[in-house]
């Protein structure tokens, strides 16, 4: 169980810094080429944040379940029914930490090794206030105590609808990796993976090409790189070579480069 529970606060603590990654990487690309907007890396990235809900609720759920004495729990958001392999839990219009209301059925199981936890989550016409979410994501979680690290794998095959109706759809697998320091601040983080988002009959891909890099000292992205591309046209961003600072470069597929501030 302490395993799980680690999980989670890796989760919740990932999902502060993909917040913050996504405001660097939209300043990144919006004064490039027309061919990918900010508007265009918004779509990309939305999906992180409205995922990003749907993980709370499931690790709420599962912070109740370590401590369940029943098969069955509830309260005024959900109730939901546990068993050694995970749980179902039906969501009736709460907030979550703020959140907008949730509603839906979440199904989850997991098993848990030595040196691993694995959770498979199964969303259900799961609506994060108008927006449904439905589909698979899937985590997996190693540790290595002697490097003081965590990461997490998340693979995820997913189809959101918008509260205008328009859909969203969401398939690839992100890596992510903390290593604490001595003190927060000299912690750092990296986020790696190749993922495709399809929206308003574009299709856009993703994928790093040196894992990106930064610290929770510094507001920007440190190092790394990775391509988006839009209906198959590339743009190179890179984030430097691990100076804090607030430079970039885009390469275009003509060999342009442009240094940008993020």
């Amino acid at each position: 169980m302490d395993r799980l529970n680690r999980t989670w606060k890796a989760l919740a603590l990932f999902s502060l810094i993909i917040a913050g990654f996504q405001s660097c990487s939209e300043d990144a690309t919006s004064t490039g080429d027309q061919i990918l907007t900010e508007a265009n890396l918004q779509t990309i990235l939305s999906t992180d944040d409205i995922a990003g809900t749907a993980d709370n609720a499931l690790a709420e759920l599962f912070a109740n379940s370590a401590t369940a004495k029943s098969a069955k729990g509830s309260n005024d958001c959900y109730s939901a029914e546990y068993t050694d392999t995970g749980f179902v839990a039906t969501f009736n219009n709460c907030v979550l930490n703020g959140t907008d209301n949730v509603n839906g059925t979440l199904t989850v199981t997991y098993e848990v090794g030595n040196e691993t936890a694995a959770f498979t989550a199964v969303y259900e016409d799961f609506y994060v206030g108008d927006i449904k979410i439905n589909g698979t994501r899937i985590y997996a979680l190693s540790a290595n105590s002697e490097q003081n690290t965590i990461s997490f794998t998340v693979e995820s095959d997913m189809t959101i609808e918008m509260e205008d109706g328009s859909i969203v759809s969401e398939n690839g697998t992100k890596t992510f990796s903390f290593t604490f320091g001595d003190s927060l601040e000299n912690s750092t983080f990296s986020l790696s993976g190749t993922w495709q988002v399809e929206a308003d009959g574009d299709t856009y891909s993703v994928t790093t090409v040196n894992d990106l890099q930064g610290a929770l000292g510094c507001e920007y992205l440190t190092s790394g790189s990775m391509n988006v591309a839009k209906n198959g046209l590339t743009i190179l961003v890179d984030f430097g070579d691990g100076e804090c600072d607030d430079d970039a470069t885009l390469t275009y597929p003509d060999g342009t480069v442009q240094d940008i501030k993020l």
